[in-house]
């Protein structure tokens, strides 16, 4: 059995396919995707359809993010819309309507950001999160700024020794970040970079983007050394992606 997890999708469909179809899914796998799976990229209602026929089959747990958060909220008030609409909203609207309001979205789309993503998901050696996690608090008593909005930099390791896998800080060399304890697979897929998937037992990486190109690696390519400074470690990283075939 694999433990698959993909990060942030944003609309991105084109590159989520791709990825689906060279990770080769098996019947046994479970698919943990982090979140972000709306606005910026232009077609995120064909990725929440995809989700939603994934989870149908069991293999899949969706987490919640923070734009997923937003689009929940949106109908709040003009407010929250407004703040939703500037943060990649819009796009997504279009892709459900040309007439863009929330009324388009289906009743079967609200039920699964509202009712099927969840916050969190651990197994005896990960634990996943969207945003980051308080490294002194199991994660059924983490507060939704952490979960939802903190950034990957402030990560520290947590109490119970698992390894965090999470998303939303957008890594725009289109690379992993790997501390060891916590790894950051949103790689940007919506701007210039890659959509990410890892195989959390063997560290297998599957990248693809919105161009249609799959490279491959493996996480530990990624680590970044203790006392090494995040400035330092991504220039290192970003030296590395010279060496990676596109195909």
């Amino acid at each position: 059995m694999r433990i698959l997890a993909i990060g942030d999708i944003h609309g991105c469909y084109t590159a989520f396919d791709k990825l689906l179809d060279k990770v080769k899914l098996k019947s046994d796998d479970i698919i943990i995707t982090l979140g972000d799976y709306v606005d910026r990229g232009p077609d995120s209602k064909k990725v929440i359809d995809r989700l939603i026929k994934l989870h149908k089959t069991g293999q899949l747990i969706a987490l919640r993010g923070n734009h997923e958060v937003m689009m929940n909220e949106a109908g709040n008030n003009k407010l929250d819309l407004e703040y939703w609409l500037n943060a990649g909203g819009r796009e997504t609207l279009v892709s459900y309507s040309k007439k863009a309001n929330l009324t388009s979205v289906p009743d079967e789309h609200w039920n699964f950001i509202k009712n099927v993503c969840v916050n969190y998901w651990e197994t005896e050696t990960h634990f996943f999160v969207h945003g980051n996690a308080a490294p002194n608090l199991p994660l059924n008593q983490q507060t939704e700024e952490y979960l939802f909005w903190r950034k990957f930099y402030q990560s520290q390791p947590h109490f119970s020794g698992k390894v965090m896998v999470c998303g939303h800080t957008a890594q725009k060399d289109g690379l992993p970040f790997n501390l060891g304890y916590a790894i950051c697979i949103d790689t940007w897929v919506y701007g210039k970079g890659w959509l990410t998937c890892l195989d959390v037992t063997t560290g297998k990486v599957w990248q693809t983007n919105q161009q249609g190109k799959l490279r491959t690696a493996f996480i530990d390519e990624f680590k970044i050394l203790p006392k090494v400074t995040a400035l330092k470690a991504k220039k290192q990283l970003a030296a590395r992606e010279l060496n990676h075939v596109y195909t």
